[in-house]
């Protein structure tokens, strides 16, 4: 039997690196980045401190989670093909399996399960949001004009609840950018480790958009819940500016509109996936294996999962070879400043409906979600034990 190429071991060092980040990295896609940083820059120095920089601003400008963008782009670099989709299992296998069990435990056993452990997890998903809105508002709306966008996108998002109501509030928001802000050109940079043709970029980005028009044609010619899933969660995952939060009014606006999953199940969901270490977009798994209809458990989980972060996937590896244009050019920017100051108004209007309405209802709601803001925020007590703790206070007050 023939040994492994180098290339097989490469990815399967990827995967081995990638599956311990992913079974201790808490704290969100910032702190993600800084245990990237730690692994890959400065202990095993897989690319400079100006290249990995230039990564993540790429990430960041791109629709889709931040960090597990990065990772991609890091097993590309080391594995090729195989290293980015080794990289990807490794970080998001170990939360995503927990979601998918936790779905199938409120399925089988929620009713053994104390209706106040639920509604805790409900409440600490508001301190939760309260805390990404304040963090993305100080960073993407430092000014005026991009706080009005951001005020104006919310006003209409809760005016307009549905999927193509936020779309058109993220292309509003280029359209104010580009007429509204005019950015300095950047400094210059360290190249990046990552060798991806300008054809072969082409061919990615080509599948992305041809899945992205495609996929709702064939859900109206092949009627079927599978279809209807993969084509609902690969266009939230094309569509998410700004950071894993984000994906909530989205996802919101897609399972629960549809009446797939109920609301109580999905902010428990949203909540208890605060708990975990990795990537806040397996919260899509925890989706999938909840559905009231086939495909659901360890399936649903799977195909909304693969679904869901497959933009991701096309859009670096599409991106990568054009990023040198795209990062000099400034109406780009301007458009960009604009999308993220519009998504903070989306994660502002979900902070109100679902996430305010289903939640507090009663002075004490409001006392716990206090708490558990004034824990996140100013006590910095890890996220984990924040919901866990608010979670036994639901079941107290319950």
């Amino acid at each position: 039997m023939s040994l492994p190429d180098k290339t097989d071991r490469n990815a399967w060092l990827v995967f081995l690196i990638f599956l311990r980040l992913g079974l201790t990295s808490f704290g969100g896609p910032v702190a993600h980045l800084g245990y990237f940083r730690d692994e890959f820059v400065s202990r095993r120095r897989w690319l400079s401190e100006r290249s990995y920089a230039d990564l993540v601003a790429l990430c960041q400008f791109l629709p889709g989670p931040a960090s597990s963008q990065v990772g991609m782009a890091l097993g590309l670099s080391r594995a090729g093909y195989t290293g980015a989709l080794a990289a990807w299992v490794g970080f998001t296998l170990p939360s995503a399996i927990a979601l998918i069990l936790f779905a199938m435990g409120i399925a089988n056993f929620g009713d053994a399960m104390p209706p106040g452990v639920l509604h805790g997890l409900k409440v600490v998903a508001v301190a939760v949001v309260v805390q990404a809105v304040w963090g993305m508002a100080r960073n993407l709306c430092p000014d005026a004009p991009r706080i009005t966008i951001m005020l104006i996108a919310a006003c209409l998002v809760l005016l307009v609840p549905t999927t193509w109501g936020q779309v058109g509030v993220i292309a509003a928001g280029a359209f104010a950018g580009l007429r509204l802000f005019k950015p300095r050109q950047v400094e210059p940079h360290d190249p990046l480790p990552i060798s991806v043709r300008h054809r072969t970029g082409v061919i990615w980005l080509a599948l992305f958009f041809s899945l992205l028009m495609g996929l709702p044609l064939l859900a109206r010619l092949v009627p079927g819940q599978a279809i209807d899933l993969v084509d609902a969660f690969y266009r939230t995952g094309s569509l998410v500016f700004g950071g894993g939060h984000v994906v909530l009014p989205l996802l919101q606006a897609e399972v629960v509109g549809r009446g797939w999953v109920d609301n109580e199940a999905f902010l428990a969901g949203y909540g208890a996936a605060q708990a975990i270490p990795g990537p806040l977009f397996s919260f899509a798994a925890f989706l999938g294996a909840s559905m009231n209809d086939q495909p659901s458990g360890w399936l649903g989980g799977l195909v909304c999962l693969v679904a869901v972060f497959a933009p991701s996937f096309l859009l670096v590896v599409g991106a990568l070879p054009f990023w040198e244009s795209l990062r000099r050019n400034v109406r780009t920017q301007a458009a960009l400043a604009g999308v993220n100051a519009a998504v903070v108004g989306l994660l502002l209007a979900a902070l109100y409906q679902p996430v305010w309405t289903s939640a507090i209802h009663r002075p004490q709601d409001f006392g716990l979600a206090l708490a558990a803001l004034v824990a996140l925020m100013f006590w910095k007590l890890p996220p984990w034990l924040v919901v866990l703790g608010s979670a036994v206070a639901g079941w107290l007050l319950g």
